[in-house]
């Protein structure tokens, strides 16, 4: 029976792809659905891979992987791995399945590697098959969905056993205290002071403050971004202990240093330091030989996918995909647009609060920092989507001059608004489903400048 799942899950999405135009399915989802209803437990019956990997954690999880992915197959690895960015169990059990042998039922890789969902970690590996597990953070995210940060912490801590090599975040106070209870092996790393480091945090929704031992007062030497940073309890010996370090981050030059490496980041932003020293935690750790790292991270480098580059005319358009929710990973957006000191427009919004539930729970717009946006340099704030006027209240909330701010009606006039409203480099931070309407508008616009053009 377990050999007609696999084939029917296999038939599936091939019948996905060729009718995707039709029935909008890319089929990375829904053949997992299906064979999950017919055997709930079709996943533990897998034979898998010397290494399944999974990285998890509230933000940066698929860049990591990104990067976990490009390192192993430059080092001659066959790896499995959810690109399309399908987290959950029905995507993983369609991604497992396609990739398995139907007559021996043995994955076809060296390594199966996984973003992974925080929640549904435990419902994919029912057995405990996870050899490693890196934790990038763990931040208020999704709020409505996932509660505070010490749920998310527990699903993490209660989804693994001791057979899992736990490779973590440890700037991050809430996810070292995972440390505090693993009973196997544990490699941490983190983020050395550095010029970008500050005193006190730029945000009071700090997200861990106390020691998770005696409950005292955490006491910083230094903040990264949020809670990360250099920690320590003066009641008793709870600290941040690190075995993996990156210092030296210039974010100018888009380098740093890891265990006297230098290495390349691939954006001058300082969370993408965080993402590529998770990646090479791991890797080292399953023993890729530092020739191949260095390779991959330095000379064979990969786009990111998170940010792409376009133009209006003779202006630069940069487009930020931030992800709704998570009050983290929105703020170093803000904060990179607010590096760039020439006049910049910004365009804000989205249509969907989230592309998994319907509750468009709109608290998190109050724990993210906007007056980060108050500076001289910006000449326009285009508010866009159908929650544009939330958005717009909420930047009015923080200070911002409401004469900045240009509610659209509708997105296909983005563009000419833009041309008669503005000068500056054009910054778009919106969610994935909005990124993708503005990238055709302004493919579309360069395409027919370049007709008149001939």
């Amino acid at each position: 029976m377990i050999n007609i799942l696999i084939i029917i899950n296999k038939l599936i999405t091939l019948l996905c792809k060729i009718f995707s135009k039709l029935f909008n399915k890319n089929g990375t989802v829904l053949p997992g659905s299906i064979v999950l209803k017919l055997n709930p437990d079709i996943l533990t019956k897998i034979k898998y891979p010397k290494y399944v990997i999974g990285i998890t954690g509230s933000s940066g999880k698929g860049s990591t992987t990104n990067y976990v992915a490009h390192i192993l197959k430059s080092a001659g690895l066959k790896v499995v791995w959810n690109n399309s960015g399908s987290n959950v169990l029905n995507g993983a059990t369609t991604l497992i399945l396609n990739n398995t042998n139907f007559l021996t039922r043995r994955l076809k890789a060296d390594a199966l590697l996984l973003e992974l969902d925080e929640s549904y970690i435990r419902h994919i590996f029912k057995s405990n098959n996870l050899t490693h597990l890196v934790v990038t953070n763990i931040t208020r995210d999704q709020p409505s969905r996932n509660g505070n940060p010490d749920i998310i912490l527990n699903k993490i801590k209660y989804s693994i056993d001791y057979n899992t090599h736990l490779i973590i975040n440890a700037d991050d106070s809430t996810v070292n205290k995972l440390s505090l209870n693993h009973q196997g092996k544990l490699t941490s790393f983190g983020i050395a002071k550095n010029k970008y480091s500050l005193n006190k945090p730029i945000s009071n929704n700090i997200d861990s403050a106390y020691c998770p031992i005696c409950s005292a007062k955490l006491i910083y030497g230094y903040y990264h971004y949020g809670h990360l940073g250099g920690y320590k309890c003066k009641s008793c010996d709870y600290k941040r202990n690190i075995d993996y370090e990156a210092s030296k981050i210039d974010l100018d030059k888009k380098t740093m240093i890891i265990n006297k490496n230098k290495i390349s980041l691939n954006k001058n932003i300082f969370f993408d330091a965080y993402n590529i020293l998770a990646a090479y935690t791991l890797c080292k750790e399953i023993g890729i030989k530092d020739e191949d790292l260095l390779k991959a991270l330095n000379i064979n480098k990969i786009i990111s996918k998170r940010m792409k580059s376009l133009k209006l005319g003779d202006r630069d358009v940069i487009m930020i995909e931030s992800k709704n929710e998570n009050n983290l990973s929105y703020n170093q957006s803000l904060t990179y647009i607010n590096q760039t000191k020439e006049t910049k427009t910004i365009i804000l919004g989205f249509d969907n609060v989230s592309r998994r539930y319907k509750h468009n729970d709109l608290s998190w717009l109050y724990d993210i920092d906007f007056n980060i946006l108050d500076t001289e340099n910006i000449d326009r704030i285009f508010c866009i989507g159908r929650f544009r006027f939330d958005v717009a209240a909420r930047l009015i909330n923080s200070g911002i001059n409401p004469e900045l701010l240009i509610l659209v009606e509708d997105i296909n006039n983005i563009i000419t608004l833009l041309k008669e409203n503005s000068t500056g480099t054009i910054f778009t931070m919106v969610c994935f489903d909005m990124t993708d309407i503005l990238t055709k508008l302004f493919i579309k616009e360069e395409e027919e400048g370049d007709n008149d053009e001939n």
